[in-house]
């Protein structure tokens, strides 16, 4: 065949095959995508020094371990309040005009995904201290550690970020840590990855092969059995929202998160300040990391916030009488009326 025994035809037509296969398969729909998919309302671009941190991630080679893509499959559900749509990745443009977009969406989780982590772990100093080592907030963690960005100073200088990192994590060095700017950048980076809620009207991708409901419980279901589901969910809430931080144990871990086990905020009869701390953080102790509004950033409702600290109020040997979701209702009224009329 002539196509065989005449090289340049040869070449000349596999290299126009390939130039219309990549046009028709990867240039095309991606100019499309990007013609036809707008921000969505209410996202805004990175700013400079969550872009700084975006090169970091990349430098660092994060994308190797952590995508950055919820899919349509139940498994995800926990990375994110809906599967990922194009309009996601519309603020992503070329770094350089001869370097792709940088989506960074990933093709491994050796880690969890990152598309929401912003609003899952907004905690700067959390972040802080899990990239000077992983194991100081979880212990399970294969995440290496990254002391390099940090520095160990005698003298505390204006400005300086102070990460209070465990003793038995300093590996025999002595002064304090801090974060240098480029670990500031990277954690600007990951608190500005929070997934966008879709417009209204518009309705969310559905995530598949969802695992069957449960049967609904008989009507005669014993009290003790109703309760002992109310903790589950209360520790379910719990590991999501509150355990990276103060751990499974409720200890937290000294000298960055305090204790729940045996505090005297979470036991209070009265429990309108540990309400109110879920809901707007707390930054009274300068020996702890502040605690982000998680309440408030993660959007949980009475019910959750209930189940979360009837699940602190009752273990680790913790003793204080149960708050009933319409209480908790009443102390959240309370504490919008004093916000809105000081």
């Amino acid at each position: 065949m002539k196509l065989f025994r005449n090289h340049t035809y040869l070449y000349t037509t596999a290299f126009l095959f390939f130039t219309g296969l990549s046009l028709v398969v990867a240039i095309l729909p991606a100019l499309y995508n990007q013609e036809n998919n707008a921000p969505l309302p209410g996202t805004e671009p990175l700013s400079d020094d969550a872009l700084a941190g975006k090169h970091v991630f990349i430098a660092n080679g994060c994308v190797a371990c952590h995508s950055q893509q919820v899919r349509n499959v139940a498994m995800d559900n926990v990375w994110g309040s809906r599967p990922n749509v194009a309009a996601d990745y519309a603020h992503n443009t070329r770094m350089h005009w001869w370097m792709n977009t940088a989506t960074l969406m990933g093709t491994e989780r050796t880690g969890p995904d990152l598309t929401n982590i912003g609003t899952r772990l907004p905690s700067l100093e959390w972040h802080l201290l899990h990239l000077y080592n992983p194991r100081a907030v979880v212990e399970e963690s294969v995440m290496p550690a990254y002391p390099w960005m940090f520095q160990i100073k005698e003298d505390i200088e204006e400005g300086d970020k102070v990460v209070n990192v465990p003793a038995e994590f300093m590996r025999d060095q002595h002064g304090t840590v801090v974060a240098t700017r480029e670990a500031l950048q990277l954690v600007a980076y990951l608190q500005s990855l929070q997934q966008a809620p879709l417009p209204d009207g518009t309705a969310a991708p559905a995530f598949l092969y969802r695992s069957q409901a449960p049967a609904a419980a008989p009507a005669n279901v014993s009290a003790d059995a109703a309760a002992t589901e109310a903790i589950a969910d209360g520790a379910a809430l719990y590991a999501a929202n509150c355990q990276a931080c103060h751990q499974a144990t409720g200890a937290g871990l000294k000298g960055a998160f305090p204790p729940l086990k045996g505090s005297a905020i979470v036991q209070d009869d009265d429990p309108e300040v540990l309400i109110d701390i879920i809901l707007h953080g707390y930054n009274a102790r300068e020996e702890y990391g502040e605690m982000p509004a998680i309440g408030t950033i993660n959007h949980l409702k009475p019910e959750e916030i209930a189940a979360i600290i009837h699940h602190e109020r009752t273990s680790w040997g913790n003793q204080a009488r149960e708050v009933s979701v319409a209480e908790v209702k009443d102390i959240i009224a309370m504490l919008e009326s004093k916000k809105n009329n000081p």
